[in-house]
């Protein structure tokens, strides 16, 4: 059963995770990576115009994470989440 896609990110999320992420400049080259990875091919031809992941994989992410697919990550997770990203690429050498 696919999870129903998520809502988007309300501004005050968006605001509230950009802050977090802010505070860590060895995670910002991370960030902008995996924005662009999760984003689908050719985000740019689309409204909003902006690279949001697909609404169905989110909404499975956040069902796996939080067992509710419109709950909005904890920006703890987002910091998480992204040294987990960083470091990957040294785990799997």
């Amino acid at each position: 059963m696919t999870p129903p896609p998520a809502r988007p990110a309300t501004a005050r999320w968006a605001a509230e995770a950009a802050q977090a992420v802010a505070r860590h400049p060895s995670l910002w080259t991370t960030a902008v990576r995996q924005v662009l990875r999760l984003a689908p091919p050719g985000w740019w031809r689309h409204r909003p115009f902006l690279p949001l992941p697909d609404p169905s994989y989110l909404g499975f992410r956040l069902q796996t994470a939080y067992g509710d697919p419109t709950r909005p990550p904890a920006t703890d997770d987002v910091i998480a989440y992204l040294r987990w990203c960083r470091a990957w690429p040294k785990v799997t050498r």
